[in-house]
C-alpha cells in the first residue's frame, strides 16, 4: 500500500503544483539574493542583508501570486513552446512590475526605501532565467535523453506526411511519449525549399510521389498524414499513394478545430474516415470571439449526446466554460458522453443531467438549480420518414419541447438561447421540417419582459452524423453491397460536424435577438456521386465490386434541399459563411398563440389529420401531405 501511495502521489495534480509553488519561491528567493550580491560586487553589507530578509517575503509572495494570476500553474509544461514562453515572460514582467510597486507603496517603511533601484532589473533578468529555466528543464531532458538513445526507440516505423507546423508538432509528441506505437523515420512534403530539412532531429526525404519508393527503402509500416488544412483531393491521392504502397496502416491528424485543447498530441492521431476526404471548403473562425462568449459561463446543451450536441459540448469545453449541463433523455449516450469528456477536460465541471424537453417540471427543475447563461438546444426528432409516421411525437418535441426550454431560459435570466434548425424548414415537404420551421417562429417570437438574445441557426446534413447517409453507405459496402440510393439526381449539403458547430457558435456570438441565421454550406452534393467516392475510398469499384441500387424517394424527402426560401432572401454578416434570414411573420402574435393551442391539442389526440392542417396554418409554404 505504502508503494502504491509513492507511486501514484507524485503523479496528482496537486503534487505538481505545490512542486512548482515550491520551485519558483526558491528560484525567486535566490534571484533576489542574487541581484543583491551582484549590486555590491560579490560582498553584501550587514545593513543591506538586514533589508534583503526584511523584502524576502514581500518580493516571493507578489511574485507567487501575479504567477499564479497568469495562469502559470495550468499549463502542461510537457508541451512547452512558443505560447508558453510568452506567458513565462509576461508573468515574470508583471511580478517585478508589482514588487516594485510594492516597494513604492511602502517607501515610508525603511527597508522598502533602502532597496537600491538598479537591483529591480537585475532581479528581474535572474527571476526570468530561473522560473523559465525550471519550466523548460523537463522539456530539455526529454528532447536529449530521446537522442541519446537513438534507435532503442520501439514502434512502427512510420512516415509523417506534412512537414509544417502540424507535422513538427506531431513528431515532437511523438518522441516525448513513452510507448508511442509510432517512430517517425523521416517526412514527406511537395514544397520543395522543405526538401532534405531535419525537423526535431527527422529529416524531410522527398515529396508525396516518393512515398512508395521510401516505403520499400524504410521499410516504413505505417503512414500518418499531418495536414489538417489540405484540400480533399490532396488527402484523397495521399491515401490512394499510401495504400497502393502497400502500406496497411494510413492514419491522419484530424482538422485543428477537432482537437479537444488546440494541441497536437500522439493520441489525436486516427483512422483515416471517409469524411476526411470528401469534397469541402476551408472554414475561418473567430475563436477569440467565442471563446470570449463562453470563458467562465454556464452552459446547457440539451440533446447532449446526439451527433451536433456532443460536439457542441466538446467546443465548449475548449472555450474554456466554467460549467457543461449535458442534458439528454439517452441514459446510454450521456452515460458515454460524460466518460469521454471528463477523460479529455479533467479540469472542467461536468454534469449530466438525465431529462426529457417535453416535461416541463424536468426542465423548470434543471433551470431553478443551475442557472446556465448560455442555452444550446439541439434536442429534437430529426428522422423525416419516421417523423411522417410518428407527427405528434414530432410537434410535442420539436415545437413544444423548444417552446418549453425557450420559456424557461427567458424566465431564469440566460444571455442567450441558440436553436439549431435545419435547411428541411425551408418549403418544408415533410413533418419534421415543417416542426423546425414552426420552432423558428417561436424563437424569433419577442418577449417584452425578457433580456436573453433568442436565435436560430439553420444549416444542412453534417458528415457523419448518426443516422445519416455515410455511416448508412459505409455499412453497407462493409457488408458487400448493394448501396442503396434514393434517386440519381438526389443532393445535399454537407459540412463537418466540427465545422458546422464552430459556425454555430460563432452565430450565438453575433445575434442580438431574433434572427435566423443560415450557414453558407458551399456547393450541394450528389448523392450518386458521394456513394462511388465512398466505394472508390474502400479499394472497390461502383457497380463492378460494389452494386448501387435506386430505392425511390422516401415519404417527406426532396430531391434538393434548400437553406433559403425565394421569397426571404438574406442579409450579410461580419462572416462570409454566416447568413441572416429575412422572415416575415404571416400570423398575428393572438393567431399564432390560437393555432399553436390547437396544435398542442391535435398532438395529445394524435389525430394527424388535424396536426398536418393545423402545421400548415402556421407554415404556408409547407407542401407535405395530409
Amino acid at each position: 500500500m505504502k508503494r502504491l501511495f509513492l507511486t501514484r502521489w507524485p503523479q496528482t495534480r496537486a503534487w505538481q503544483i505545490f512542486a512548482f509553488l515550491a520551485a519558483d519561491a526558491f528560484v525567486l528567493a535566490l534571484s533576489l539574493y542574487l541581484a543583491f550580491l551582484v549590486r555590491f560586487d560579490g560582498y553584501i553589507a550587514p545593513r543591506y542583508l538586514s533589508i534583503f530578509l526584511s523584502v524576502l517575503p514581500l518580493a516571493v509572495g507578489v511574485k507567487l501570486v501575479v504567477l499564479a494570476f497568469f495562469r502559470m500553474y495550468r499549463f502542461s509544461w510537457a508541451y512547452v513552446g512558443m505560447d508558453e514562453l510568452v506567458q513565462t515572460v509576461l508573468s515574470c514582467t508583471g511580478g517585478s512590475l508589482a514588487f516594485a510597486g510594492m516597494l513604492f507603496a511602502l517607501r515610508h517603511w525603511p527597508a522598502a526605501a533602502g532597496v537600491p533601484r538598479s537591483i529591480l532589473g537585475v532581479d528581474f533578468a535572474f527571476s526570468l532565467l530561473g522560473i523559465a529555466g525550471i519550466r523548460f528543464f523537463k522539456r530539455a531532458i526529454s528532447h536529449t535523453f530521446h537522442h541519446v538513445r537513438g534507435g532503442t526507440q520501439i514502434g512502427k516505423r512510420t512516415l509523417i506526411v506534412g512537414a509544417g507546423d502540424a507535422g513538427a508538432q506531431l513528431v515532437r509528441a511523438l518522441q516525448d511519449e513513452k510507448g508511442s506505437p509510432f517512430l517517425p523515420i523521416g517526412f514527406v512534403d511537395d514544397e520543395p525549399a522543405k526538401q532534405g530539412v531535419i525537423i526535431h532531429g527527422v529529416t524531410v526525404l522527398g515529396s508525396r510521389k516518393d512515398l512508395p519508393n521510401l516505403v520499400l527503402q524504410r521499410k516504413i509500416a505505417s503512414v500518418v498524414i499531418a495536414m489538417p488544412s489540405a484540400p480533399a483531393r490532396v488527402l484523397r491521392e495521399t491515401v490512394k499513394l499510401a495504400r497502393e504502397s502497400g502500406v496497411k496502416e494510413v492514419k491522419i491528424l484530424p482538422l485543428l478545430s477537432e482537437l479537444y485543447s488546440g494541441e497536437i498530441k500522439a493520441t489525436d492521431v486516427r483512422e483515416v474516415e471517409p469524411e476526411d476526404v470528401l469534397s469541402r471548403d476551408p472554414i475561418k473562425i473567430d475563436t477569440e470571439l467565442i471563446k470570449e462568449s463562453l470563458s467562465g459561463k454556464r452552459v446547457l446543451v440539451t440533446g447532449a449526446s446526439g451527433s451536433i450536441g456532443s460536439e457542441i459540448c466538446r467546443q465548449v469545453l475548449r472555450f474554456g466554460a466554467e460549467e457543461l449541463l449535458a442534458l439528454d433523455i439517452d441514459e446510454t449516450g450521456l452515460f458515454n458522453l460524460n466518460r469521454e469528456l471528463t477523460r479529455h477536460f479533467s479540469e472542467s465541471r461536468v454534469r449530466v443531467i438525465i431529462g426529457d424537453v417535453r416535461d416541463r417540471k424536468r426542465v423548470h427543475d434543471v433551470f431553478s438549480a443551475y442557472r446556465p447563461q448560455v442555452v444550446f438546444h439541439a434536442a429534437a426528432y430529426k428522422h423525416v420518414p419516421l417523423m411522417e409516421e410518428f407527427p405528434a411525437e414530432a410537434v410535442k418535441t420539436n415545437i413544444f419541447g423548444t417552446r418549453t426550454v425557450l420559456e424557461e431560459a427567458r424566465q431564469q435570466g440566460a444571455e442567450s438561447f441558440v436553436f439549431i434548425s435545419t435547411d428541411k424548414a425551408v418549403n418544408p415537404t415533410s413533418v419534421m421540417g415543417a416542426t423546425k420551421r414552426v420552432a423558428e417562429t417561436i424563437v424569433r417570437s419577442p418577449h417584452d419582459s425578457s433580456s436573453t438574445r433568442c436565435m436560430a441557426v439553420r444549416f444542412g446534413n453534417v458528415l457523419g452524423s448518426r443516422g445519416s447517409v455515410i455511416p448508412t453507405f459505409v455499412d453497407q459496402i462493409h457488408r458487400g453491397g448493394p448501396v442503396t440510393v434514393t434517386h440519381p439526381e438526389m443532393k445535399r449539403y454537407f459540412m463537418l460536424t466540427s465545422e458546422a458547430v464552430l459556425l454555430v457558435l460563432q452565430a450565438g456570438t453575433m445575434g442580438r435577438g431574433g434572427e435566423v441565421f443560415v450557414l453558407d454550406m458551399g456547393t450541394p452534393v450528389l448523392i450518386l456521386d458521394l456513394a462511388k467516392d465512398l466505394i472508390r475510398f474502400y479499394g472497390y469499384e461502383p457497380d463492378q465490386d460494389i452494386a448501387i441500387v435506386f430505392t425511390g424517394v422516401r415519404p417527406g424527402e426532396k430531391l434538393y434541399e434548400e437553406l433559403l426560401t425565394a421569397e426571404e432572401g438574406t442579409e450579410a454578416t461580419t462572416h462570409q459563411k454566416i447568413f441572416i434570414a429575412r422572415m416575415n411573420n404571416t400570423l398575428s402574435e393572438r393567431d399564432q398563440d390560437l393555432a399553436l393551442q390547437r396544435l398542442w391539442e391535435a398532438a395529445q389526440d394524435g389525430d394527424r389529420s388535424a396536426i398536418i392542417a393545423h402545421i400548415r396554418s402556421l407554415v404556408p409554404t409547407y407542401k407535405g401531405d395530409a
